[in-house]
């Protein structure tokens, strides 16, 4: 897919313009109520509320209402009470979220360009640069960050009252540092990202390998196979891969402490930086103790049981008080028990080892929504060469078009019309956690052959 640079620049310029209009329209499309949009945890409106408390000396947690960070209220709190006659209600905030967005996407492109860069010196060290040629080119960069402009998921989310778009914005801005080797940044965009909203706390495994090993690479056996065929190996040659051997051999990726104990040494002043901050803005109003219970507390117990496109509301409102701790423990730790067995089997690609990470977090966390899946499905386009025979990509394509399209249908009949019940909504959650495992299977099961496939070039 070859973009011009002047055809790059008229797609990104025309998904902002795009978004303008969409919020003139925001009022009438009224996404802001939607479940999909905005969770209790990153509603727009529950932020204007806990805003209101605390300007009236009262706790920003008073009642049930809000449940982010402290520190967004003195950021966004004074933007969503201006109000300007006849234009539509949180104009100022949802123009800030464009410019996040459009940061966004520039942080993933030039991500993308780092991997490509990457990626093309690894192959030519292992003389395969004929694999790059066979597959072609695409520009990754330029790709996965007009997918995130244009996905429909992030134009949603960007004109619906949710906070989603900063926390995408910490995520994407902790790989882009990791990638360029700087732990400050990357340890910054971590630490905040786990302010917002704890889950991308998991993300500290592969930015420590994008510090130590650097941007994704080929397995490091593939170098070793490539210094033992240098010191005497006789293969036959490839007729489309013929493999010149340098004298030198070619280098083996190995784990840089230095960054890593850097990342880890910033993530402390940060986060201190971060509790500091948080016990001046509630210091009359409990402190610490009580933003910790009020936000990631509040995260880890499932207390708001309203419908969301997750899969935790209905199990738990279902289940008997007396197993809701247990529960609670498995269905949490879930996701830890995953990541271990990726990080091993992934740990030359980290970057992609992210990816998963988010794609597995979006799914089962507590509260999500489609902002969540809009990063994932940003960052996928980074890997659109590796990814290139991925299985199902149609099917995968039409169940997001037809979970999109029954999810609101769904609750309309459900809430308003009284002609369903729960059930309804909640198939249409399990279906969309069942597109997403599909998605993060494929994906992975698809990387696994394409390294495999370099083996089998490199010894043929």
């Amino acid at each position: 897919m070859a973009l011009t640079r002047r055809s790059y620049w008229a797609m990104a310029v025309g998904s902002l313009i795009f978004r303008l209009i969409l919020i003139c329209f925001s009022d009438d499309l009224n996404l802001g109520s939607r479940p999909e949009v905005a969770t209790p945890v990153t509603s727009l409106r529950r932020l204007a509320e806990g805003y209101w408390l605390k300007n009236s000396s009262m706790s920003p947690y008073s009642g049930s209402m809000y449940h982010g960070s402290p520190l967004l209220l003195p950021v966004l709190g004074p933007l969503t009470i201006k109000r300007v006659e006849g234009l539509p209600s949180h104009l100022f905030c949802s123009s800030i979220f464009i410019i996040i967005d459009f940061i966004t996407a520039m942080l993933i492109r030039a991500t993308g360009h780092k991997l490509m860069s990457t990626n093309h010196q690894s192959l030519q060290r292992l003389n395969l640069s004929c694999v790059q040629e066979t597959m072609g080119c695409t520009n990754v960069g330029d790709l996965a960050s007009l997918i995130f402009l244009w996905n429909p998921f992030t134009l949603i989310t960007c004109v619906g009252s949710s906070t989603s778009p900063i926390d995408n914005l910490m995520v994407v801005l902790a790989i882009y540092g990791a990638c360029s080797g700087l732990p400050s940044l990357a340890a910054f965009g971590w630490v905040v990202a786990t302010h917002l909203s704890l889950y991308p706390a998991i993300l500290v495994i592969p930015v420590i390998l994008l510090l130590g090993y650097g941007p994704d690479v080929p397995p490091s056996k593939l170098f070793l196979l490539g210094k033992s065929d240098d010191s005497g190996s006789d293969y036959p040659s490839d007729k489309t891969c013929s493999k010149q051997r340098s004298k030198e051999g070619s280098p083996v990726y190995l784990f840089s402490w230095r960054p890593a104990l850097c990342f880890i040494l910033w993530s402390l002043i940060w986060s201190s930086y971060i509790f500091f901050l948080s016990f001046i803005s509630l210091k009359e109003f409990g402190g610490l103790s009580e933003m910790m219970k009020k936000t990631h507390g509040f995260i880890l117990n499932v207390e708001d049981l309203s419908p969301n496109i997750g899969v935790f509301w209905y199990f738990f409102a279902e289940v008997f008080e007396f197993f809701r701790s247990f529960f609670l423990i498995v269905f949490h730790i879930n996701i830890l028990f995953m990541l271990v067995p990726l990080v091993i089997r992934l740990r030359h690609r980290p970057c992609f080892l992210a990816f998963v990470y988010i794609a597995i977090m979006s799914m089962l966390k507590s509260y999500p929504s489609v902002g969540d899946s809009a990063l994932y499905l940003g960052l996928l386009g980074l890997f659109a060469n590796e990814l290139a025979e991925m299985r199902f990509p149609f099917f995968l394509l039409c169940g997001y078009f037809g979970i999109s399209l029954l999810s609101p249908v769904m609750h309309n009949l459900w809430i308003w019309r009284g002609t369903g019940n729960a059930n309804f909504y909640f198939a249409t959650g399990i279906a969309y956690a069942s597109l997403q495992t599909v998605l993060i299977v494929e994906s992975v099961s698809t990387i696994l052959k394409h390294d495999r496939m370099l083996r089998n070039k490199l010894t043929a």
